[in-house]
């Protein structure tokens, strides 16, 4: 449940954010709905556009939601209602409807996207503008007692969700590469992800994101498996939006003033070491000087020039082969024109002189 410290921080932020709303356009301002998936380090540079004012350096309105933190010292929301926080967990509950809130915007794993949309009737058609994470980076952790990999056929893996999420890609990839059956070799745990998980004994191991990760290599869990020796291509954290959406009044100016804030959000998150830590912890209560310094280190591989992943969609059609995937091309989960303009221009580079 959202606690009342919480939910009364949120009904604040929303009161802030039906202002500035309201008076969207007003001085040129392109208004945007912006959600991000997780509240992982790749998504650290469009937190920090947020918290530093890039959005509206670029002329833009935007508002920005993402989940609720486990933390009440955390930023529980940013425009975004308490009413619809609840409508949410309640959505979830019952697993039909659409949101009364619908992001222009969303950011999160593209290879669980695309097979969202060939598997469900009610998924949207997204296309990648751009991603900072092509590879498939995660840790493999087990618990106490647990020292390797191997020893988890005919365990409990807790991953977030099985295909909604990267980290259930992931999950379903180890057991590919072990040559185990994922329903008979190993049991996927999903919403079992976290070291609470490991700690009550719910999973023998988890598929953890760095936040995770920082937290359990600092309690002294077994580091099992660092994905990213994998050199998997994965369609990783990437700017999602409808097909169809770019070419509809000023979304695709919207959408280039957008990559420009984030692009020197993730500027910033490379140059700046300190501002990062203090949105860690502004934002995401992540306070523990050696649990952010991990996350940090861990997010150093977020690419500078935030190209769609390219082989990452070959890869995620070639998995997840079908009758229905095969209906699409590669190019039809992607459009990488603004990227490719914001390079050519020197915009990117000029970031880091």
């Amino acid at each position: 449940m959202l606690s009342l410290r919480a939910a009364g921080r949120a009904i604040a932020v929303c009161a802030v954010g039906v202002i500035t709303t309201s008076c969207g356009g007003d001085d040129g301002r392109l208004a945007l709905r912006v959600e991000l998936g997780t509240r992982s380090v790749s998504k650290l540079p469009f937190v920090i556009a947020e918290d530093q004012g890039l959005f509206r350096k670029y002329g833009l309105d935007v508002r920005l939601r993402m989940p609720l933190p486990s933390d009440d010292d955390a930023i529980a929301t940013h425009s975004f209602g308490v009413g619809a926080q609840i409508w949410e967990r309640l959505k979830r509950l019952v697993g039909r409807g659409e949101p009364p809130w619908y992001p222009d915007i969303y950011v999160d794993g593209h290879t669980p996207n695309i097979v969202k949309h060939i598997n469900q009737a009610r998924a949207p058609h997204r296309i990648a503008l751009a991603a900072n994470d092509c590879v498939a980076r995660a840790h493999v952790i087990g618990n106490t007692g647990i020292t390797s990999v191997d020893q988890l056929k005919g365990k409990r893996l807790g991953i977030s969700a099985r295909t909604d999420t990267t980290l259930g890609f992931v999950g379903l990839m180890l057991a590919k590469r072990r040559g185990w059956d994922p329903i008979f070799d190993l049991s996927l745990k999903t919403d079992g992800r976290d070291v609470a998980a490991l700690r009550d004994g719910r999973v023998d191991a988890i598929v953890a994101s760095e936040f995770i990760y920082a937290e359990a290599k600092k309690a002294g869990y077994p580091i099992l498996e660092d994905t990213s020796g994998w050199n998997l291509p994965i369609g990783g954290n990437s700017v999602l939006v409808e097909k169809g959406w770019l070419e509809r009044g000023t979304n695709r100016e919207a959408a280039k003033r957008f990559l420009q804030a984030v692009i020197e959000g993730l500027a910033l998150f490379h140059r700046d070491r300190d501002l990062a830590l203090q949105v860690m912890a502004k934002w995401h209560a992540v306070t523990d000087p050696e649990v952010a310094a991990i996350a940090y280190e861990r997010g150093q591989w977020l690419e500078r020039k935030p190209y769609p992943c390219y082989e990452g969609v070959v890869q995620t059609m070639q998995l997840y082969d079908s009758y229905a995937m095969r209906q699409f091309k590669a190019t039809d989960f992607y459009d990488d024109a603004i990227v490719k303009e914001l390079d050519a221009s020197g915009f990117i580079d000029a970031l880091y002189k």
